[in-house]
């Protein structure tokens, strides 16, 4: 019988608080004695917002713009509240890479000189051809970083749109979160110096946790290593492979479903195949976009008794990031066996 399970039930009580709505009135910076009266942050979407709050604590207020499910980050529509958030704010933190182009309408609309703006994708390493920017503490030059070099004059918009080749949800690489996180609590310390040695403490702790997702992972590697899984999205990819699976998924067919395009009826085909080849151990079925093709593959994967995982873009309300990847890869091992 096939076995569907999704990791939003899969869920650990949230150990990070994240604050939805507008941002206080005026950038916050804290103070010098370490009294801070909040340093204002927005996030492009919740995953980002739970990891800003897990480093910044009680001394930081957290806006993130995408916080539910219902919304989509590639085709929102920034709204007023958005602009005054991010015009409010000392810190920005996008995924970049395309996925959330609003975020840079708004830092451009907003003009704040001294805005810090984080990019995932940039700090994650992950683009082809591109190292990690993160961890150069050392090479910061006062200022660098900010809305003015990052976004002058627009030339820099290139760089924010889809990247052919690359998967921008890099919020499900562990390596990827740890390099953003570490990069956060730098930029925070240099916003409220006061608090720097929290900061790097929240970090410190955060790192240790991620690497119990890691040893999760390698644990899943160890028994399923270079099985075939099949995507709807390449949504969760990044964890899948550091578990050890292989995607065998056509990528004319994922490359349609994320750009909402038609799927071919040969590579639709071609992609129901796979699960009565035997070559599939686990579906990856993306809950928050769906449609009839994706419909098809999931009645074919149980058609064939292949095991489908939920996964989603947004953090499942009541969880945190490290809970959220624990509950993922759970989700996988008892799908699997």
């Amino acid at each position: 019988m096939t076995r569907r399970l999704s990791a939003l039930l899969l869920t650990v009580p949230a150990t990070a608080l994240v604050l939805s709505g507008c941002a206080a009135s005026g950038p916050s910076t804290g103070g010098d004695e370490g009294g801070a009266t909040g340093v204002s942050i927005v996030a492009s979407t919740n995953v980002y917002g739970d990891i800003a709050a897990t480093i910044g604590g009680d001394v930081v207020e957290v806006t993130s713009i995408i916080d539910s499910g219902a919304k989509d980050p590639h085709s929102y529509e920034a709204t007023a509240q958005d602009q005054l958030a991010v015009s409010n704010a000392a810190l920005v933190i996008e995924n970049g890479g395309g996925y959330d182009p609003f975020v840079d309408t708004l830092v451009d609309a907003a003009g704040a000189e001294d805005l810090v703006v984080l990019n995932a994708s940039e700090l994650s390493g992950l683009i082809p051809g591109e190292e990690s920017t993160a961890h150069a503490d050392d090479e910061h030059a006062e200022g660098e970083g900010h809305a003015e070099d990052e976004h002058a004059e627009g030339e820099e918009h290139a760089e924010h749109d889809h990247i052919e080749g690359f998967n921008e949800h890099v919020w499900y690489s562990i390596d990827a979160m740890d390099a953003l996180a570490h990069e956060i609590a730098h930029e925070l310390g240099e916003i409220d110096p006061g608090n720097a040695e929290t900061f790097e403490a929240n970090y410190e702790a955060f790192a240790e946790d991620l690497g119990t997702v890691t040893a999760a992972a390698d644990a899943v590697a160890a028994e399923h290593d270079g099985d075939g899984v099949a995507i709807t999205e390449p949504v969760p990819l990044y964890l899948l492979e550091s578990a050890g699976f292989v995607n065998v998924t056509p990528d004319a067919f994922s490359e349609a479903i994320e750009e909402g395009t038609d799927v071919s009826p040969a590579v639709l085909a071609e992609t129901l195949d796979l699960f009565e080849s035997g070559e599939v151990a686990l579906l990856a079925y993306n809950a928050q976009t769906t449609g009839p093709e994706t419909e098809r593959v999931l009645e074919a994967a149980e058609g064939a008794s292949v095991p489908v995982v939920d996964f989603t873009e947004t953090l499942p309300e009541g969880d945190d990031y490290v809970g959220w990847m624990t509950a993922n890869l759970e989700a996988v091992t008892d799908a699997i066996g």
